[in-house]
């Protein structure tokens, strides 16, 4: 596995795909810097009168729904059904899902409409769409992480799709293949949008990726091995510093960082 993930990046590197995004406001800088970072190419349309034209033109659709407004939420439908139907992929990042009711409304809206080819969301936004009563505080989880890789199992096949659950450890599942991410670090939480960025890099690895299981642990992986470079090279754990390096970590990942680092267990 660590051997395809590397070639996925690489590939990522090589073509540049293009990410459509349609994501929250507060971490919208963020992500699009990440994945230029990744070797993508970010593209922040949403405006609905555009996005069904942009779409056809994208690798993979990135719909994120952390500051949802009313004309997010109708381009994202309109992005999400016309993706579907030219085959793009579309990675959906379920924010505050667990606290909202009215956003677990429009994800299956999204279901409905069979757009979307994976859901990465936190542990408890990942239980609270498969009915396993996630603990969620705002956009963030308070869960335990008790039955995630059940939960995710369950999502997955409930409609077809990848289900990636960030924690500690990450879980991966779609549903026949599960794979446990290892690498990380706490310094993740001292910041914000690092949720959002896995997100947006998942939306690039896998609009390159033939198997897209991969291309979401490719990039699961590659977020979780920058945090670690990034932290490594802090004297000291400053938010501001991390944020920095993390940018930079995810520019200068290797070959060698995946296949001598990675910790990834498959089932």
């Amino acid at each position: 596995m660590l051997e395809k993930i590397a070639d996925t990046l690489e590939k990522v590197r090589k073509n540049t795909p293009l990410v459509q995004a349609i994501t929250n406001y507060v971490t919208i800088g963020d992500c699009a810097n990440i994945l230029l970072c990744f070797g993508a190419s970010p593209a922040m349309v949403e405006a609905k009168a555009e996005v069904e034209q942009f779409v056809g033109m994208a690798s993979a659709l990135y719909i994120n729904l952390g500051t949802l407004t009313g004309e997010q939420y109708e381009a994202s439908i309109l992005a999400a059904k016309k993706a579907a139907e030219l085959g793009v992929p579309v990675v959906l990042d379920p924010v505050a899902c667990g606290a909202i009711p009215r956003k677990i409304e429009i994800i299956k809206e999204l279901f409905a409409a069979k757009a979307i080819t994976a859901v990465k969301g936190n542990a408890g936004e990942i239980k609270a769409l498969a009915g396993f009563g996630g603990k969620v505080r705002g956009v963030d989880s308070v869960d335990d992480g008790d039955n995630i890789i059940d939960a995710c199992k369950s999502l997955a096949k409930q409609y077809n799709i990848i289900v990636a659950a960030t924690g500690k450890t990450d879980v991966l599942t779609d549903g026949a293949r599960t794979c446990l991410i290892e690498n990380g670090t706490s310094l993740f939480t001292l910041i914000t949008g690092s949720g959002c960025m896995v997100g947006a890099l998942t939306a690039a690895a896998v609009g390159i990726a033939k198997d897209k299981f991969v291309g979401c642990a490719a990039a699961l992986l590659a977020m979780s091995l920058a945090g670690e470079n990034a932290e490594k090279s802090l004297e000291k754990p400053l938010p501001g510093s991390f944020h920095v390096k993390l940018m930079d970590s995810i520019y200068s990942l290797s070959r060698d960082d995946v296949i001598k680092r990675g910790k990834i267990k498959c089932m």
